[in-house]
């Protein structure tokens, strides 16, 4: 997926409040901000690997290992890196936090001022 260098794209949970504040504080570095609510838009796999591999990141370490569904289905249990991506696919609500990206760099933005470090 070729990407544009101006262009922002965040990836949220519409209903929290530090995800909302992250994409006004997008809007502030680059007029190009698309933003993505998780479980509201088509992903596929490959996409959840692009995102991956810009964040250089395990897909465990995007997860609230608070939230339910993690207690219930996936907290001491091993999974192979494809069903890794397929849990972050069609279980986006668990991402704990919002992720920006330009180009082909991507950060997790733990608070909203983190999308800063796209520069």
């Amino acid at each position: 997926m070729k990407k544009n260098t101006r262009e922002i794209l965040i990836y949220y949970h519409p209903d929290r409040r530090n995800d909302r504040q992250t994409i006004a504080m997008a809007r502030g570095l680059s007029r190009h901000v698309r933003s993505y609510a998780y479980g509201q838009t088509p992903s596929t796999e490959t996409d959840w690997k692009g995102i991956l591999n810009a964040l250089d990141c395990h897909p465990k370490d995007l997860l609230d290992k608070s939230h339910p569904y993690y207690q219930l289905h996936i907290r001491g249990r091993e999974f192979d890196d494809e069903s890794w991506v397929k849990i972050l696919r069609f279980n986006p609500d668990i991402i704990r936090s919002p992720i920006a990206m330009r180009g082909r760099h991507a950060v997790f933005c733990h608070t909203p001022s983190d999308v800063h470090r796209l520069g």
